[in-house]
């Protein structure tokens, strides 16, 4: 390694004593202008099973480049338990006067690297721990649809795992910009149904972000007796309905079929190609009426300020999906741009990522989808809202499928009682590492754009678009994508 690489990595350095929790401490002097100190100190944390072989590749790259104890695989330490004795350790060193301790403790950056589910999972780790110096996390695309990345300049294909690749990003760290981006709350409650379980169905084994979308317990103050509570927390996304449908189909074959799924591009047309098979693409014709989302649940909402209302869907849309940040499915934007014309007649605001506003959007089917990779396209804009609930009625279907930062799980539904409501709320912001091609937008920016006067010229929201050839050429995302090895003809 040559003495600028070495230069490069001094900058993200830990030393043992602060990582290890029964460690000598060490003196070291922090001078006026504290050169000792690295200028962006990183825990690594990377799950080494996303990504196909990618995850355990990156993994020995960052313990070959950094001191192997501030880099660790996930499949073996619980972000939870490695933060919290760290964190602990700090706090000590703190309280015996260590400036050295105190500065990397101010500076310190966590990168993540995995799928959104990954992201998510350490994002709440770090919102549930209360540190008293929560530090900003930049996210490694590993995953297929990489949403959290992309939102926040990181990219959306899967890294290079080689030295100067991993020094590239490390450099990128370094040189990026904090952002605030709210979290979300979500609590689902039910009767406790007469027989059989409603506990949450995941494919094949639990998600990364369902681990925290759990029962509460018997002491949690939103225990009510008689029902069934869960928890969990989101800050890209929730959706319920089709394609919720198709995310649990392609991570139920990934769990059975492991090594069909070595690679982003294989990952992507497999999802492709159950949408089709899960009839995303005609809807109309295999999709039953029940359960769609108007006759699924009532919903109702809060706006920027006010009580609660009922949201009208359209009997039409398949799909909902409460956004915070602007980027779905591989990067798309359902919001798009309003201009301001509907901006000031339906009471909207351009979408920022910490306004406390969640951008609520329909859609039809995956050909309505794919009206987002035309320019100005966007999906069905129900509403904007700072809480939103899910009344599910009696009796109209007995499961639904939801998911929440691209992991899916089935809903059951007790068919005795229409007892089930899903409510989110705002919970707080967690800290962000973005780059200069950040896609998101903050309401604390003053470059932040209020309004875009040559946004879409439209006057409509339900958009009448064409669902044949016209949006076929400019590709798609997982989600909305027919794949061309697949003939539509012998669909069943």
């Amino acid at each position: 390694m040559s003495s600028k690489d070495s230069n490069l990595l001094n900058n993200f350095n830990i030393p043992d004593y602060i990582l290890v929790p029964e460690s000598k401490t060490q003196s070291i002097e922090v001078g006026n202008d504290h050169d000792s100190v690295p200028k962006s100190p990183v825990l690594v944390f990377i799950n080494s099973r996303s990504g196909g072989q990618l995850g355990g590749e990156l993994l020995k790259t960052y313990r070959t480049l950094l001191n192997e104890k501030q880099v660790f695989d996930l499949g073996e330490n619980a972000p939870d338990k490695v933060l919290h004795s760290i964190y602990a350790k700090l706090e000590n060193l703190k309280v015996q006067g260590d400036q050295f301790a105190m500065k990397i403790m101010e500076r310190l950056k966590l990168i993540v690297a995995g799928g959104d589910g990954t992201a998510g999972w350490l994002l709440g780790v770090v919102c549930d721990l209360k540190l008293s110096h929560p530090p900003p996390i930049a996210t490694v695309p590993l995953g297929t649809g990489n949403n959290l990345p992309f939102a926040f300049g990181w990219g959306k294909k899967n890294p290079g795992t080689d030295q100067n690749s991993v020094e590239q990003f490390l450099d990128q760290v370094m040189k990026a910009k904090e952002m605030t981006i709210d979290n979300w709350h979500i609590v689902m409650r039910m009767r406790a149904p007469k027989e059989g379980s409603c506990d949450p169905i995941p494919p094949l084994e639990l998600p990364h972000s369902l681990h925290a979308f759990q029962r509460v317990s018997a002491g949690d103050e939103l225990n009510v007796e008689g029902y069934h509570t869960f928890r969990g927390g989101f800050w890209n996304y929730f959706s319920m309905g089709m394609d919720a449908q198709v995310s649990y189909a392609f991570h139920s074959e990934r769990k059975m079929n492991p090594e069909k799924f070595k690679n982003q591009l294989v990952n992507q047309s497999t999802y492709a190609k159950l949408g089709c098979s899960q009839g995303w693409f005609f809807a109309s014709l295999f999709h039953p009426a029940d359960r769609n989302i108007a006759q699924l649940a009532k919903v109702k909402i809060i706006r920027r300020r006010g009580k609660w209302e009922d949201l009208p869907i359209p009997p039409y849309i398949r799909s909902i999906v409460c956004l915070n940040l602007p980027s779905f499915s591989g990067g798309l934007n359902p919001w798009g741009t309003p201009n301001q014309k509907k901006l000031e007649q339906r009471d909207l605001t351009p979408p920022f990522v910490d306004d406390g506003l969640l951008e609520v959007v329909g859609f039809r089917d995956a050909w309505h989808g794919l009206v987002l990779l035309a320019p100005k396209g966007h999906g069905t804009r129900l509403a904007q809202a700072h809480r939103i609930r899910f009344e599910f009625h009696k009796g109209t279907a007995d499961h639904t499928f939801m998911r929440i930062d691209g992991e899916p799980w089935k809903q059951p539904l007790p068919v005795d009682d229409d007892t089930v409501v899903v409510e989110i709320s705002h919970h707080g912001q967690v800290n962000m590492l973005a780059t200069e091609t950040c896609k998101s937008k903050s309401v604390n920016d003053p470059l932040s754009p209020r309004h875009t006067d040559d946004a879409e010229e439209d006057d409509s929201d339900e958009d009448e678009h064409s669902t044949g050839e016209e949006f076929r050429k400019f590709g798609a995302a997982d989600t909305f994508r027919i794949p061309d090895d697949v003939d539509i003809s012998h669909l069943s």
